[in-house]
């Protein structure tokens, strides 16, 4: 059992640092000079998801960062924080903490509806966003009150509601539910064997289980709730941020029909790729490809709605 922060620190042409925001501390890997491109995992992963990107963006002239979100990796593991506006603020803080006024966001999954957020509530903050294997998140509560199919591809979420098991099913056997879930959710041939220690050792990181678990347990608990209600209420607001949206045609997580219509939350140039043969995860299954649709959608100055 991964008993430290061992797996965090993986060696690279990357730095490692901390950072001060929003009253916590955050670890982020950084490369390269240029316009901040700012890049937040997903669940079960951390930084690391990001690795390609990173080297690849500051090969095309991005200072390119990606985070540990809060409760994650080796950032900071508070006992509350774990609805999306504490976690936005997180992500704006660790903006301003790097001396940015503004940033490429570059989200996945949970990492997703962060992004979303940010981009609707901060829009001066974020240049362009950049949306993986996620949908809106209005969008999203939707499908989990309506949508039998989305219901029954997010019962990872339903099973987070139960505390201790929830923690004790992710990090028993060595970490094996975190592996089951990236090769349900992924295209085929996805995890290696490298990817798939790395994660297993992840969720075993003190701490790291329950703050996941926390994070799905706000987004059903507040499903009828008053902070529920309001943040969404929030998110009704129109994101004023050109957009790209990438989903893997096989993604099990986060449905395509669940995904699909999030533009028209969108009052600015707006881009949905639909990517056939990959599931989940399309930055780490196809890292080139997925690579080449954001940087060719980042260096277009006028992108097309």
């Amino acid at each position: 059992m991964a008993s430290d922060l061992t797996p965090v620190y993986a060696d690279g042409p990357w730095t490692h640092r901390d950072v001060p925001a929003n009253g916590a501390r955050f670890h982020v890997a950084e490369l390269g000079d240029g316009p901040l491109a700012l890049f937040l995992h997903g669940f079960p992963q951390f930084w690391w998801t990001w690795r390609e990107q990173l080297t690849a963006f500051a090969d095309a002239g991005y200072r390119a960062v990606a985070m540990d979100l809060r409760g994650i990796g080796g950032s900071d593991k508070p006992p509350r924080g774990y609805d999306p506006l504490t976690a936005t603020m997180d992500v704006t803080g660790v903006i301003r903490a790097l001396g940015e006024s503004n940033a490429v966001l570059v989200g996945h999954g949970l990492g997703a509806g962060l992004a979303w957020t940010a981009a609707t509530m901060r829009p001066k903050l974020v240049r362009r966003l950049v949306i993986v294997g996620a949908a809106h998140p209005r969008q999203f509560r939707t499908a989990l009150l309506t949508s039998p199919s989305q219901i029954a591809a997010s019962k990872h979420i339903f099973a987070a509601q139960r505390p201790i098991q929830a923690e004790h099913g992710l990090t028993k056997d060595d970490g094996a539910a975190a592996v089951r879930l990236l090769e349900s959710w992924s295209g085929p041939d996805w995890p290696d064997a490298e990817a798939a220690r790395r994660y297993r050792d992840a969720v075993q990181i003190p701490g790291v289980a329950h703050s996941s678990m926390e994070y799905f347990r706000w987004q059903v608990r507040s499903l009828m709730r008053p902070d529920g209600l309001r943040y969404h209420q929030r998110m009704r607001t129109l994101t004023e941020v050109p957009t790209l949206h990438l989903h893997g045609a096989l993604d099990k997580a986060v449905l395509t029909s669940t995904a699909r219509g999030s533009g028209g939350y969108v009052n600015a140039p707006y881009r949905w790729r639909l990517l056939e043969g990959l599931g989940h995860f399309p930055h780490e299954e196809a890292p080139k490809l997925f690579t080449n649709e954001v940087l060719g959608w980042l260096h277009d100055e006028e992108p097309d709605r």
